[in-house]
């Protein structure tokens, strides 16, 4: 059963043990959490996939990015992107995504926006997705996923980390701290709306192929041909 964390505490408080209670790491022990409630309607949550030092950002040089870079030899070209598979309500699916500028929309369905494209590395903030969870009703499942289109895949050197902003109750982080030096994909986090609220669970799945295989391992359903940015 997913932790209810969608309820702040009246005065920020950090109990007994040290736990906070402003942010909530997904882990293998303790997988999903609750991010609406039943009825409940929130705005805009940010997606937002980077790097993690356990340190301030750094500048540009040290940037997630660059990081992924060195460890694929100094390729400047690398070029990792985020994005999701969704599946709404009434059925419909498809794939927000930079590859093929697919990048959805807040406000007319698939409510979920990917913002501009980051292909330098230079870019602090990483890469942004937002979900409208003003509609939650709107939503099936969302599968969070994140791709190296371009250069040599080391996800171990990375050490990325997705979090996930609500409007209501605490962050959620997701750390990629699975090992794998060979799949361009990681299935990072799914979103369901279980008809009593929207839960986000853990994932962190590595996937040799392409969207196309990454889409047979989730059932997911649609056709694909090659597309390019």
């Amino acid at each position: 059963m997913a932790i209810d964390y969608t309820r702040r505490p009246s005065t920020p408080a950090t109990p007994q043990g040290g736990v906070s209670l402003s942010k909530v790491t997904l882990s293998k022990a303790a997988p999903s959490v609750s991010l609406t409630k039943s009825g409940e309607r929130q705005g805009a949550m940010r997606v937002n996939l980077n790097w993690s030092t356990g340190v301030a950002p750094q500048p540009k040089k040290t940037g997630f990015f660059a990081k992924l870079a060195a460890a694929a030899g100094g390729n400047t070209g690398i070029d990792l992107d985020l994005g999701c598979l969704y599946e709404l309500a009434d059925g419909s699916k498809g794939v927000v995504q930079a590859l093929g500028n697919t990048f959805g929309s807040l406000q007319a369905a698939p409510f979920i926006k990917l913002d501009a494209d980051d292909r330098t590395g230079t870019v602090t903030g990483g890469e942004n997705m937002h979900i409208n969870l003003d509609r939650p009703e709107m939503f099936k499942r969302i599968l969070i996923f994140a791709m190296i289109y371009d250069g040599a895949p080391n996800w171990a050197a990375v050490d990325g980390v997705v979090t996930l902003f609500p409007t209501s109750g605490p962050e959620v982080e997701v750390r990629l701290d699975s090992s794998n030096s060979s799949a361009r994909i990681c299935a990072i986090a799914m979103l369901q709306n279980t008809g009593q609220g929207i839960t986000v669970t853990r994932e962190v799945k590595y996937i040799e192929g392409s969207q196309a295989d990454l889409d047979k391992a989730y059932s997911w359903g649609m056709k694909w041909a090659a597309g390019r940015k």
